[in-house]
Order: C-alpha cells, then structure tokens, then sequence
C-alpha cells in the first residue's frame, strides 16, 4: 500500500478522490499496489462528508509523516502551493499537480529539486485537463524536433466564442451565461483577458525547448474586444474566430510566442474544436501535424489526469522520470517581426484607394447589413509593419488571421 495526500478539498481536489474512490480496483491493478488517500488538506470543514475521516488542517502532519510518498497538490495559485511542494520534494515525496500557475513561474526549478531527491514532479494536468499533452511532449515526440504548438488552451472563452458564433449574441450575453453554467469564474479576469492560456502555452513551450519560457514575456490579449460584427465576418470567411496560444519556430532561428484571436479557416484543425472543448496541435519536423483533443477543464477530466500522475509516481518510486527543462531562460523573438495576415475593420471615412495605398493589394470582405464601415484582408506583414501602416487609416477592429 502506497499512501497519498490530497492538498486542498475544491473542484479538483474533490475530484481526486471521487477517481481514487470509484475506480480504486482499476488504479490499484495499475498502480501495482494500493493508493490509499491517508490525508485530505482544507482549511475548511465538511461536516457529513466521508473526507472528515482523513481531513487535516495543518500541512506539517503531512509533510512530516514519513508514510506519506506521494503528495497532490491541487489548491491552485503560487502561496502556499509553492512552499508546500518545494517542502514535499526536499522531503522525498513527490509531487502531482495540477497548478499552472506553480508550473508556469517555477516549473524548471521544482524539477531539478525532484531531480535531486531522487523523486518526481508530475503536472499533467496543468494543461488541457484531462488532454495527455505534457506526456507525450517529454517521451512520445521526443524525436522530432517542434516548430510550432497551437492550442485552444481554455474552455470558458472557447464556449463563449462558440455560443456567440452559434446564436449570434454578445460577449456580454455569453459571459453571463458561462457563469451561471458553472463554465465561468465570477470573475473571469485570468480566462478572458488571456492570462490562464497565456501560461499553459509557456508550460508547453518551455518543455518543447527544454528551457524556461517565461510567461510574462509573452504577448497576451483576450476576448473582450470581439464582437457579433466580428463573428458575422468570419462566418463571411467559412472562418471563426479562436482564442490561441501559439509558439511557432521560424526560419530565422527565433520562437514567436502569443496569445490572442485568430480567425481560422474551418479546415484548420482546430476550426471543428468547439464549446468547453480544448485542442492542441503540434507540428513536428519529422511527424508532421498531429491533434490532441478533449475536456480541457471540469473537475473529473482535470482528477482524472491528476491521478494518472499518481499512478505514474507509483510506478516510479525511487527513479526520478527524465524531464527536460533547464532553468535557462529563452529569449522569445520580437513580436514587431511576427509576420501573419490581419483582418481589418475600417470607418467608410477612409477611402479603398487609401487603404490599397498604404496596405497593397487587399482582400474585400462585405456585409449586406453593416453601415458605416467595410472589411478587408491584408497580405502577410509583420506585426510592426501592420502598426505603423494601421495609424493611416480609420481602423475599428483588427484581428489575426490563419487563413
């Protein structure tokens, strides 16, 4: 028998031991041996809840019980996530996670600790839920080298993108509604504005690298400025409109790294990928295109993943599982010279023949019941080159494309 403790009783935490509960048989044949959750960590009491049995409040009697091997940490933000699992590791235990936030900021340096004390730090569900991404990065794609990742890396604004594409009402509409379903935050700051995807891209980047890719040097926009007009463009397009995280690898040697709405073809892996739904795509330079998809949120989809570190950390108790991510920081490439396509909305006050002078050959998009303004598509420019032609025209709206 192996014991665990489960740190914080939420959503997740909840879902943990839902899994370990109702399919104890299963895991335990995976696992080898028993998985017995000996403590549950809240500051809050469940008074009724079987939890009551193994519920604690101060995280030394886990830390400090030598009969503890594995420790799941699941409360979400840096404190006290970070002082907890760097204290588990240095102790001997190891570490299954679900934070993205602990793995974005400190990921590289929680792994050379596991490292060091011959234990592991698992996190496959910090991106995508209950999607298998961070394993197959670090063992199944290990022979290719990656030039570009492309994710729907976040549930909430995916759903919101969905619906407002799907019954033509506003993001304002749509929100309310993601949060009454559960599928919103009450406040949905970290989803919409792009932070959440934001660090799950740096999370993938950094294992494709190898090296730490920090979130905060990486462009990030949200949702909040799109609206039905938008969305009816892009239905124009055979497009729609997705929040992605994206990390290309272009010919001159540099890693472009954003966060932001892009209108994609409905051919493009990614265009089918709907509601709740995440999908991750990956090119690699031997494998070519390849899709990982699924919940990439919820509480069974995200435990599900969380115990399949468990199991993991089981099977591996004294070996520490190789991953690559030196605490060396890349230098990203200067977004001013990421090159793509823009779509353009402009006031009629600006003539075609101006726009075709400042931007070239242009391709019109036309709606029958839009006054006041037109669309275009630009060639492919940089993005510093589209800043400074932009100041020359009347722009309402722009917005990356893929097409």
């Amino acid at each position: 028998m192996i014991n665990i403790a489960v740190l914080g009783y939420g959503t997740v935490g909840s879902g943990v031991v839902e899994v370990i509960n109702k399919n104890h048989a299963s895991i335990n044949k995976r696992a080898g041996q028993e998985v017995n959750i000996k403590y549950v960590l809240d500051l809050r009491d469940f008074p009724g809840d079987p939890v009551e049995k193994v519920l604690v409040h101060d995280y030394s009697v886990i830390v400090n019980d030598p009969e503890v091997k594995i420790i799941v940490e699941v409360m979400g933000g840096i404190k006290p996530a970070y002082d907890f699992t760097k204290q588990a590791l240095e102790a001997g235990k190891s570490v299954c996670t679900s934070n993205k936030e602990l793995v974005a900021a400190h990921g590289a340096e929680l792994l050379a600790i596991a490292k060091a004390n011959n234990v592991n730090f698992l996190f496959e569900a910090s991106v995508g839920g209950g999607i298998p991404i961070i394993r197959p990065l670090n063992q199944s794609l290990t022979a290719d080298e990656i030039t570009e990742i492309t994710g729907i890396l976040n549930g909430t604004t995916n759903y919101i993108l969905s619906k407002m594409t799907d019954e033509g009402k506003s993001f304002e509409e749509v929100l309310k509604r993601a949060q009454e379903k559960g599928y919103a935050e009450r406040n949905p700051e970290a989803d919409v504005e792009g932070y959440d995807a934001c660090r799950k891209i740096a999370i993938l980047t950094s294992l494709a690298l190898g090296k730490q890719v920090d979130y905060r040097d990486i462009y990030t926009e949200g949702i909040t400025k799109i609206t039905k007009t938008d969305i009816e463009y892009a239905k124009a397009l055979h497009a729609s409109i997705k929040l992605l995280g994206t990390s290309k690898w272009e010919d001159d040697g540099k890693i472009y790294s954003m966060v932001a709405p892009f209108m994609i073809d409905s051919d493009h892996p990614l265009g089918h990928v709907n509601g709740v739904f995440n999908g991750i795509f990956v090119n690699g330079n031997m494998l070519g295109d390849t899709m990982f998809y699924g919940k990439g949120a919820g509480k069974l989809p995200t435990a599900s993943a969380v115990v399949a570190d468990v199991v993991d950390a089981v099977k591996h108790q004294g070996t520490n599982i190789m991953t690559i991510w030196e605490q060396d920081k890349v230098e990203l490439g200067d977004r001013a010279n990421f090159a793509c396509r823009f779509f353009v909305r402009v006031a009629d006050t600006t003539s075609k023949e101006t726009i075709e002078k400042v931007f070239g050959e242009v391709e019109y998009v036309t709606l029958a019941d839009v006054s006041g303004e037109y669309a275009f598509l630009t060639e492919k420019l940089t993005e510093g080159a589209f800043e400074e032609k932009s100041k020359q025209v009347d722009m309402i709206m722009r917005i990356r494309t893929a097409l």
